[in-house]
C-alpha cells in the first residue's frame, strides 16, 4: 500500500486514449470539483470506475493523471497484496485503506490488479480461496458505506474483466467501466511522438512508419521503443537519434514477441 501526494502524471502525457480521457473526467474530476452539479440534478455521483484491458494500455498513467489534475492524494494497492495466508488480514488491510482514504481525503483508491481478489465466488473454495472471499467481501461493505460526497474515489485496474464478480460492478458500487484496447496505428504514433518529443532528433524521422510495424503493441512497448532507440545511439557516442535507430529498436522489442528472429530486411522492406 503506497500514499503518494499528488502525481505528477498529466493528460498530456498520454497518447492515444482521448476518449478515456473524457470519460474518467466525468466519471471522476467532475465529481470532485463540481460536486454542486450532481446536487442541483439530484442524482448521485459514481463512486468509482474500472479499467480493463490488455498490460501496458495506460489504466495506471491515467489514474494517476486524473489525481494530478484533482489534487488527489494517491492510494496505490495491488490485489495481490490484500491476498493474505492468515485468516482476516486481507478484510482488516481493506478497513485500513478505506480509512486512509478518508485521513487523506481528498483522495483517489487505486486498486490495481483486482481480479486477484474480485473474481466470481465459487462454492466449496479451500480454505485460501474463501479467505480471498472473505476480503472480497469487506471490499463490498466498504463500496456500499462510503459516501462520493467526502471526496474519495475509487479506480479500479483489471486485465481480466470476464472473471469479476458481478457483485463487484453492481449499480451503486462500481458500475462504471472504461476499456482501454491495444492502441490503433494513429493512437501508436501519438504515443511515439509524446515519448519522444524531448528526443533530439534528426530531421525527417517518420514516426508513423514505426507505428504502422507495431500493430497489437501496448503503449508500454512503444515507450520502450523511444528508450531503446536512444540506446542505439548513445552506444555509438552520437547526439542525434536517428530513423534507423527506432527501426533497431522496433526488431528489438518486436522479437520479445516472436519465437523466431524478426529480420530488419523483412520488416522495412
Amino acid at each position: 500500500m503506497m500514499v503518494e501526494k499528488v502525481p505528477d502524471s498529466t493528460y498530456d502525457m498520454i497518447g492515444g486514449l482521448d476518449q478515456q480521457i473524457k470519460e474518467i473526467k466525468e466519471v471522476i474530476e467532475l465529481g470532485l470539483k463540481h460536486p454542486e452539479l450532481f446536487e442541483s440534478l439530484g442524482i448521485a455521483q459514481p463512486k468509482g470506475v474500472l479499467l480493463y484491458g490488455p498490460p501496458g494500455t495506460g489504466k495506471t498513467l491515467l489514474a494517476r493523471a486524473v489525481a494530478h489534475h484533482t489534487d488527489c492524494k494517491f492510494i496505490r494497492v495491488s490485489g495481490s497484496e490484500l491476498v493474505q495466508k492468515y485468516i482476516g488480514e486481507g478484510s482488516r488491510m481493506v478497513r485500513e485503506l478505506f480509512v486512509m482514504a478518508r485521513e487523506h481525503a481528498p483522495s483517489i483508491i487505486f486498486m490495481d490488479e483486482i481480479d486477484s481478489i474480485g473474481s466470481s465466488r465459487v462454492e466449496g473454495s479451500s480454505g485460501g480461496d474463501s479467505e480471498v472471499q472473505r476480503t472480497m467481501l469487506e471490499l463490498l461493505n466498504q463500496l456500499d458505506g462510503f459516501e462520493p460526497t467526502k471526496n474519495i474515489k475509487v479506480i479500479m485496474a483489471t486485465n481480466r474483466l470476464d472473471i469479476l464478480d458481478p457483485a463487484l460492478l453492481r449499480p451503486g458500487r462500481i458500475d462504471r467501466k472504461i476499456e482501454f484496447p491495444p492502441p490503433s496505428v494513429e493512437a501508436r504514433a501519438d504515443i511515439l511522438r509524446i515519448h519522444s518529443r524531448k528526443m533530439n532528433l534528426t530531421r525527417g524521422i517518420n514516426l508513423t512508419k514505426i507505428a504502422e510495424k507495431m500493430n497489437g503493441c501496448s503503449g508500454a512497448e512503444l515507450k520502450g521503443v523511444c528508450t531503446e532507440a536512444g540506446m542505439y545511439a548513445l552506444r555509438e557516442r552520437r547526439v542525434h537519434v536517428t530513423q534507423e535507430d527506432f527501426e533497431l529498436a522496433t526488431a528489438k522489442i518486436l522479437n520479445k514477441h516472436d519465437d523466431k528472429e524478426v529480420s530488419l530486411a523483412k520488416l522495412w522492406r
